[in-house]
């Protein structure tokens, strides 16, 4: 017999999602049907066009927006003599670990003064849920089958991310048609009715892709649940500082179950709050209890790491260690998130009063400028 020449592949199904059919190859189709959008979208030739793909954010002439800050990180780094291209720590680039950490847990984060934060680099958001999912999936003290409960909805890659380490995603009620919110009934109860210690993923603001966020109170009665039933809070959080213009604020969930002790990991992405899209830039911390079992899991985090990417890339890395710390870049950076989310906001406002005021077009339309961030 020959060596094998792939023959027997099946080609991968057209990019609508067709029933019957699996979630993993729905949400394949999803992502894939997105990214050929865009492909169309660069192709036409229509003065007017706009692109309803990938969600990244457009300046006023439609145009990608490259942050003054990043330009101005850039060019300390072009101006650097003792820049090299040498290859990073397997877990990441130090300071760049050391401040996206502070960024969102807290500088003053009792998790990270006692050395229980554990803080890997990882080609952005995707890479950050991919590596935390593998490390659940190879540690976590399953009691029944590996499964995750996703929103419904949630981003489309979510599933096929779990369902390549061999977690089995599960619903939970969360968004509310009727109302265009949040099914917070629903999810209280999804969370109450699972198997004690089950694994939850929680977008911690600016839910993808419904834009309907928990209230403070509801966060704090969803901590109460989680902790009641040993759950396992899985945050993915891409989005702080782009959903309100507030750091701190779109880092409130996160860092409120970090008070209350409630066992949890957090994806980070600097894509949309750094406009770093095509950089890959992102980070994984896990905040295990005592500082021992910290050291345990960054052990496994590196010999994980190790075998798929053997070390992150350093480019996006040293862009965001320059903006994390140095005080003057932070805060042009914090002007620069201000005014993509203040624009998001504007344009909410805008369309919610041409739909009312002008338009006077029938039904409500508050949920518009209700829901936070590009979605809805």
């Amino acid at each position: 017999m020959s060596a094998e020449i792939w023959q027997d592949v099946p080609l991968a199904p057209p990019d609508r999602c067709v029933q019957p059919t699996t979630t993993l190859s729905c949400s394949l189709k999803v992502a894939d049907s997105i990214f050929k959008l865009t492909a169309a979208y660069k192709a036409d030739t229509f003065p007017q066009k706009v692109n309803l793909g990938v969600g990244a954010y457009r300046d006023d002439d439609n145009k990608p927006w490259v942050l003054p800050v990043i330009k101005k990180a850039t060019q300390i780094l072009l101006n650097d003599p003792d820049l090299d291209h040498e290859y990073l720590p397997i877990t990441g680039l130090p300071e760049f670990t050391a401040g996206a950490a502070k960024l969102i847990l807290g500088a003053d984060s009792p998790s990270i003064a006692e050395g229980r934060a554990v803080s890997v680099q990882t080609i952005s958001g995707t890479g950050a849920n991919h590596l935390g999912a593998l490390f659940l999936s190879r540690f976590y003290h399953w009691d029944g089958p590996k499964q995750i409960y996703l929103s419904n909805p949630t981003w489309a890659n979510h599933h096929a991310i779990f369902k390549n380490v061999g977690i089995q995603p599960v619903d939970y009620s969360y968004y509310d048609p009727t109302t265009i919110g949040l099914d917070f009934d629903g999810f209280i109860g999804a969370l109450q009715s699972a198997a004690p210690r089950s694994v939850f993923l929680l977008h911690a603001c600016a839910h993808n892709p419904t834009g309907v966020d928990p209230t403070r109170d509801q966060w704090k009665h969803i901590a109460e649940v989680i902790i009641a039933k040993n759950h396992y809070a899985f945050f993915d959080c891409a989005y702080q500082g782009f959903a309100s213009g507030d750091l701190n604020n779109d880092a409130w969930a996160v860092r409120y179950f970090v008070e209350k002790g409630v066992p949890m990991l957090v994806c980070q992405s600097f894509a949309k709050n750094a406009g770093l899209y095509g950089e890959r830039i992102g980070a994984l911390h896990i905040v295990p209890p005592t500082k021992d079992a910290a050291d345990r899991v960054k052990s496994q985090l590196s010999v994980l790491q190790r075998s798929e990417i053997s070390n992150p890339p350093s480019h996006g890395a040293r862009l965001v260690s320059l903006i994390l710390n140095d005080s003057a870049l932070f805060d042009d950076w914090n002007r620069d998130i201000k005014t993509m989310a203040e624009r998001i906001i504007s344009m909410r406002n805008e369309l919610y009063r041409l739909l009312t005021e002008e338009l006077k077009t029938p039904g409500s339309w508050v949920h518009i400028i209700n829901q936070i961030g590009m979605f809805r």
